[in-house]
């Protein structure tokens, strides 16, 4: 075996472990906004995770450094809020690119619960975002969103599967046009929010001065 493969089996191994910790966190968060335990357990707890964060915090990135789980190559970041395995505020959604369109699932438990039983609608709107990203991507296109407009039509429901869409409507030089919803993955025809998007693709010095040496990540 090769010192690149070497690399290349602790670069894998090491992406396991970040899913698996951001899911065990998952599961953390959702038990900690879904608790009526006593007083006494919450204080037990935030003690015993309050003691765990020297141990990651031993190692750590500043801002503007990449993440050495994500080599540039990656589409999605492992990170990302909206679809990184390894963050725990990510559902994650899974998204998947069928002839241009993005298409994306996840199930958003009471983590994300704004009106009591329904989803907050910041949690809606980037998910919108987040999808079109990967509609521009898909086309060709990443580029950074300049403007998102959403309707919300109807609330959308805790705990149930959800189907995310994005597609490209139009390319105008550096800009694109995109429209994205939200539905039930059961009822994928009855539009619960819906976006318009706004996207553009940064020139090479906007680029650098944006993010220096890290112009080659995208969404």
């Amino acid at each position: 075996m090769t010192a690149s493969d070497d690399a290349e089996a602790d670069l894998r191994e090491r992406r396991r472990a970040v899913r698996e910790l951001g899911a065990a966190l998952r599961e953390l968060t959702e038990a900690a906004v879904s608790t009526e335990v006593d007083a006494s357990s919450l204080a037990e707890v935030a003690e015993q995770v309050r003691a765990l964060v020297p141990v990651l915090a031993a190692a750590r990135r500043e801002r503007g450094e990449l993440a050495t789980v994500d080599d540039g190559r990656r589409p999605r970041r492992m990170y990302n809020p909206a679809a990184g395995p390894g963050n725990p505020i990510a559902p994650p959604m899974r998204v998947e690119i069928v002839d241009g369109v993005a298409i994306g699932s996840c199930t958003l438990g009471l983590t994300y619960e704004g009106p009591p039983s329904y989803v907050h609608g910041g949690i809606s709107a980037m998910l919108l975002d987040q999808i079109l990203g990967h509609a521009h991507a898909a086309n060709g296109q990443p580029g950074m969103t300049a403007k998102l407009a959403l309707r919300y039509r109807r609330p959308v429901p805790l705990r149930t599967p959800l189907r995310i869409v994005g597609r490209v409507l139009g390319v105008d030089r550096r800009r694109t046009n995109s429209v994205a919803t939200i539905s039930i993955e059961d009822d994928p025809d009855t539009v619960l929010v819906e976006a318009e998007g706004t996207f553009v693709v940064p020139t090479a010095e906007q680029s650098k001065r944006l993010f220096g040496e890290l112009e080659r990540i995208v969404r």
